[in-house]
Parts: C-alpha cells; structure tokens; sequence
C-alpha cells in the first residue's frame, strides 16, 4: 500500500514540475486570460496571421505590463513597425505611440488591398 502511494505521490510531482495543466481551449488573441493571450500572440506572429492585428493594437493599452510587452512583439514581427512604442511606458507616455498604431490600424482596415485577412503585412 504505500508503495502505490509513493508512486501516486511521485507521479503528481513530475506532473506538476512539467507544468501539465488542462488546457482550456484554442489559442486565440481575445482570450481574456494572459496564459491564453501570450501564447496567441507568438502564433499570431509565427503564423503570420494578420487578423489578429486589430486585438494586437488593443492590448497596446492593456494594464498588464507582460500583455503589453508581447503585443508589441507580435506587432514588430508581423508589420516590422514600432512606432516608437514603449511597453513600460505609463499611460499618458504611451498614447502618442498608440494612437499611432490605431491610426496605422485605421488606414489598413479602411484600404481593400490590405486588408487583415491578406499574408502581407
């Protein structure tokens, strides 16, 4: 008997030092959990995927500092833009830098040829 519950109990420690959690669903940018949003974001951006630009330009103005950070990422990897964008900025010091990115986001959304749903950035 307490060899199985050596065993129980060493099973459950590798477990959880390898992090194996259930996941919750599909990766996707709109998730409002940041251990679903990150990951989403390095996709977004491995995949090239485009429509993932205007939830991308959103979370710019996240209160999570790490949200932030990742978003900016994806949206250099995808556009090669920056715009001066600062993740550790306070608010007021990052929204010259925002509405940059909105205004970006605005003209792309507004012109047929590049349109979020083609694979150029």
């Amino acid at each position: 008997m307490m060899h199985g519950t050596f065993v129980s109990i060493l099973a459950l420690a590798i477990l959880s030092a390898l992090g194996c959690t259930a996941r919750r669903g599909p990766l996707v940018v709109t998730d409002p959990d940041p251990s679903v949003k990150i990951p989403a974001f390095h996709k977004a951006a491995r995949d090239d995927d485009l429509g993932a630009l205007q939830q991308l330009v959103i979370d710019l103005d996240s209160e999570d500092p790490a949200v932030r950070f990742y978003s900016i990422q994806a949206l250099q990897d995808l556009t090669g833009e920056n715009f001066t964008y600062r993740y550790w900025d306070d608010e007021i010091e990052r929204l010259p830098a925002l509405k940059k990115w909105q205004q970006w986001l605005a003209n792309r959304m507004q012109s047929p040829a590049s349109r979020p749903s083609e694979s150029q950035p």
